[in-house]
């Protein structure tokens, strides 16, 4: 099994104070930054841009997580990979047809490459480009907000996914993102995920480091 890593979600962070909040973060032993990019049509609400991940990529060393909810995200991902991105993450639900060709310009860019599901996208919408991944992201809430209650069917498609990562003989990192706390990361662990993005649990806990270990070893 793979390395169980955290990534929390600056989307709950203290915007006005980023750059603290980033340090905090890899003070407190988070593995990954994911950042949240959403644009307002993709998706019903709007977070940041490119300029966000510029900035923060100065604050920190851990990789950037860059998880695009946006249209048309083939027009950016070299912008993102060049603003400091280490992984993007794009929607198969914004690329469809075009979403073998988006993976392919994000590594030809120089970053790791991924793709997204939502909960009512089935696995096998996605099961062609499998091998192509660095990572995959099932989706466990509807995105475009945080704090939503994690969706218990996204349990089975972990399970899928990580029978087909095993039947690459790649090491592809299977993450999942939406409503995950301590107490149900066992069970999401033990469905195959090994990267487990959280917000609020993170950023709102009283005890980051403990809710960060607590995510990665319960």
């Amino acid at each position: 099994m793979q390395k169980i890593k955290v990534a929390p979600s600056i989307l709950s962070a203290d915007f006005a104070k980023m750059g603290e909040e980033v340090k905090r973060l890899e003070e407190n032993g988070a593995d990954l930054v994911h950042c949240d990019v959403m644009d307002g049509v993709f998706v019903n609400n709007i977070t940041f841009g490119l300029k966000m991940v510029e900035d923060i990529r100065k604050h920190t060393s851990l990789p950037l997580d860059c998880h695009l909810m946006i249209v048309e995200p083939e027009k950016y991902v070299e912008r993102f990979v060049k603003a400091g991105a280490d992984i993007v993450t794009v929607h198969y639900e914004a690329c469809k047809e075009t979403l073998k060709d988006t993976l392919l310009k994000i590594k030809a860019a120089g970053a790791k490459c991924g793709a997204v599901i939502n909960p009512d996208t089935p696995v096998s919408a996605i099961e062609d480009v499998v091998p192509l991944c660095d990572m995959i992201l099932v989706m466990s809430v509807f995105p475009g907000f945080g704090g939503q209650k994690f969706i218990p069917e996204s349990l089975d498609k972990l399970r899928a996914l990580r029978k087909l990562i095993e039947g690459t003989g790649k090491e592809i990192d299977l993450e999942i993102d939406g409503g995950v706390s301590p107490e149900n990361a066992a069970t999401i662990k033990a469905a195959g995920a090994n990267v487990i993005v959280a917000g609020s649990a993170v950023f709102k806990a009283a005890d980051m480091r403990a809710a960060i270990d607590g995510i990665r070893n319960n």
